[in-house]
């Protein structure tokens, strides 16, 4: 039975899952009509100019020691697996429109070398700047564990807050902490135009 998790809650992977290896790991939004307006913050930031559809991307970003080091250690749609394996991108979504997962990253602890200690969710807006896009637009923004072995939903998060203004979100991230895996519900959004100024916040 899945557990819906809040804002800042830590919850271990493995202790009530014994034997857990792979996880994968589902992101998903969905655009907020047109018609819905979205009030001062859409009339400040003004709705998308280019009315394209808003493209959000995942990616994983793998710290040693907490801190991110080497530009391999993010896994997105630009490069879509992981040196050691252990973790993968299923590929991008450019719209959000359908149900269920809009995008999914596979995690095999299994595999994760001990150098790593933490993996990182974070979801940015393509091009969120020139398109004036940002997370005010967005809806029903979740992100979810499931336990690979049998698709059994784990855990999930639904973010709830009002993130105008917002171009990137750091969903959550997957932890080691004392022999075991760990996962923490963040919710925390910026404004940083892209993942490669994402990243440097771990550096």
């Amino acid at each position: 039975m899945s557990i819906s998790l809040q804002k800042g809650q830590k919850v271990s992977l493995s202790k009530d899952n014994a034997g857990l290896a792979k996880v994968i790991v589902g992101l998903g939004w969905d655009e907020v009509g047109q018609s819905s307006g979205g009030g001062f913050m859409s009339s400040l930031f003004g709705s998308s100019s280019s009315g394209e559809d808003i493209d959000c991307d995942a990616s994983a970003i793998m710290l040693r020691d907490g801190k991110f080091v080497d530009k391999h250690d993010v896994v997105y749609f630009g490069n879509l697996a992981h040196k050691s394996g252990s973790v993968s991108h299923q590929g991008d979504n450019l719209t959000g429109a359908g149900e269920g997962d809009d995008e999914q990253i596979i995690i095999d602890l299994s595999k994760v070398p001990e150098e790593y200690d933490k993996i990182v969710m974070v979801v940015n807006i393509y091009d969120a700047v020139p398109r004036r896009q940002h997370f005010g637009m967005i809806k029903n923004a979740f992100i979810r564990l499931v336990d690979a072995r049998n698709n059994n939903e784990m855990f999930k998060y639904n973010l709830t807050e009002d993130y105008s203004g917002m171009t990137a979100m750091i969903f959550g991230e997957i932890y080691r902490y004392n022999g075991e895996w760990k996962f923490s519900a963040i919710g925390q959004g910026t404004k940083d135009p892209g993942l490669a100024e994402l990243t440097r916040r771990y550096v």
